[in-house]
């Protein structure tokens, strides 16, 4: 029971963390209900690719980060696809901590985004020291970060239940049909964490499986009730980030389950550049500190990038890539795979390619969504 609440902890850390706060503002601008079904199939279609994923590494006997999977799989060319899709989503994911950091902890320390700047760096500054930190520290985080992930959850249900106004959850707007998709695939993402899993199982492989579907269903449930509440209570007036609406409690709670996302994303990326492209450990630190402050600065400098729009592009073009060359790998994996896993996944080739078209539909859909907002 220990090594799965670790397990479980570690997926739901990483899958809620920045792209949950920004649900309500694109689904209150589809409605309710379309949000619903976003939510629905996107939580069934990465629940789906995450078992596959699973099968994949209980299927090798060497420890790799998702790019030495994609490496062992389908060659050197896979392996710089997935290299780069990882690398694509989580610096979209990291760029868009440091925006909602910065914003929330301004908010909470001086009652306004006056300090963003300084309150991005200095958080920046804190994470880049702990991510050095190894394994360990990032057990704890996680195991913290869910926890207070209910503590926000429940109180929220408390303050905002006897606010929802049923209006507010009954308009649809079809011209916007397609908002949510890629905000909500990245609020589901959480491939770079599967393998740091499977390092805390041990050899109690058998339990990936429940904890990937007990993460995705308590992922789906939190992201459901809180976007009922928020835009229920909310409505037009819900802001891109979404506890900034909620008062300095739920501000401080939002801080800490990004920061304990930011830190799993971290830890993650630099394992990725010392384990499948073998650099030193401090040479895959810095490489995974600095690009993320350089984004920032330069969206700062183009002011092109919104908290969503980040989010939305990060969701589509790294989730769709990654789950595509995932789910590629799929057969191979059983056809050379080095162990006999613990479970096994149908894998029709008719079937594969079905949820392959899932994603691809969803990078046409961002696109044009994007130009609706």
């Amino acid at each position: 029971m220990g090594k799965t609440f670790l397990a479980t902890s570690e997926l739901i850390g990483t899958i809620i963390g920045a792209g949950f706060l920004a649900i309500p503002f694109v689904v209150v601008k589809s409605g309710f209900m379309i949000g619903l079904i976003h939510l629905t199939l996107i939580g069934i279609v990465l629940t789906i690719t995450m078992l596959y994923l699973g099968e994949i590494m209980l299927r090798t006997k060497e420890h790799h980060q998702l790019p030495g999977y994609a490496g062992k799989y389908l060659g050197l060319k896979g392996k710089r696809w997935m290299f780069f899709a990882i690398a694509f989503g989580v610096f979209s994911a990291l760029l868009a901590y440091l925006i909602a950091e910065g914003q929330s902890i301004s908010a909470l320390l001086f009652g306004s985004q006056s300090y963003t700047l300084l309150c991005t760096i200095g958080f920046w500054l804190l994470l880049s020291i702990l991510s050095l930190g190894g394994l360990r520290i990032l057990k704890k985080g996680e195991s913290i970060g869910v926890i207070l992930v209910g503590v926000m959850i429940i109180s929220i249900t408390v303050l905002l239940s006897s606010k929802v106004k049923l209006e507010n959850l009954t308009s649809i707007s079809l011209e916007h049909f397609f908002t949510p998709f890629g905000v909500i695939l990245f609020a589901f993402l959480a491939f770079t964490a599967l393998p740091e899993v499977k390092s805390i199982l041990g050899e109690d492989k058998r339990i990936l499986k429940r904890s990937i579907i007990i993460a995705y269903l308590a992922a789906f449930t939190i992201y459901v009730l809180f976007t009922l509440l928020i835009v229920g209570s909310q409505g037009s007036l819900t802001p891109e980030i979404a506890t900034l609406a909620l008062g300095k409690p739920f501000i401080l709670l939002s801080i800490i389950t990004m920061f304990t996302s930011y830190l799993s994303l971290s830890m993650s990326m630099i394992d990725t550049f010392r384990f499948d492209f073998k650099r030193t450990q401090t040479q895959s630190w810095i490489f995974t500190i600095s690009i993320p402050l350089i984004l920032y600065f330069l969206f700062i400098f183009f002011k092109q990038a919104t908290f969503t729009t980040v989010l939305g592009i990060g969701g589509v073009i790294s989730g769709g890539l990654t789950a595509i060359l995932i789910l590629s790998m799929v057969r191979r994996a059983k056809q050379h795979g080095d162990l006999t896993p613990s479970y096994s996944m149908p894998s029709h080739r008719f079937w594969l390619v079905i949820l392959a078209l899932f994603f691809i539909g969803g990078v046409i859909a961002e696109i044009i969504s994007i130009f609706l907002r």
